[in-house]
């Protein structure tokens, strides 16, 4: 059975444009290998973080949305902890409500993108 999951991951800020987006798409191919379909990718960019993390006070976020297999999630998450670049993570997985959000905001952001 497929649950509806949501990742969000911070990139450390020492890292060029062309490198972060290659660390994406890293996790992004390792989903995918695994089953995983992505259903939505947001690039939030370059944050302040709210305290330091490894003397770090901005990070680069990243969100991916995907369903998968719960096997799926032990994979990403080994992948996360062995990639220095990844300073924190958070994956859970959506309930019904959540996933109505989600789908909701993944609308409204469809539509600004148009205008």
């Amino acid at each position: 059975m497929l649950n509806h999951y949501e990742t969000v991951f911070i990139l450390t800020p020492v890292l060029s444009d062309a490198q972060m987006k290659e660390a994406v798409e890293k996790f992004k191919t390792l989903l995918t290998e695994s089953g995983a379909t992505i259903t939505n990718e947001e690039n939030w960019g370059l944050r302040k973080l709210a305290y330091p993390i490894q003397k770090k006070s901005t990070g680069f976020y990243s969100l991916l949305q995907f369903d998968a297999e719960p096997t799926v999630i032990e994979t990403l998450e080994t992948n996360y902890r062995r990639d220095e670049r990844v300073l924190r993570f958070l994956t859970f997985r959506l309930d019904k409500y959540a996933y109505e959000y989600a789908e909701k905001r993944k609308g409204i952001k469809s539509k600004e993108k148009e205008n």
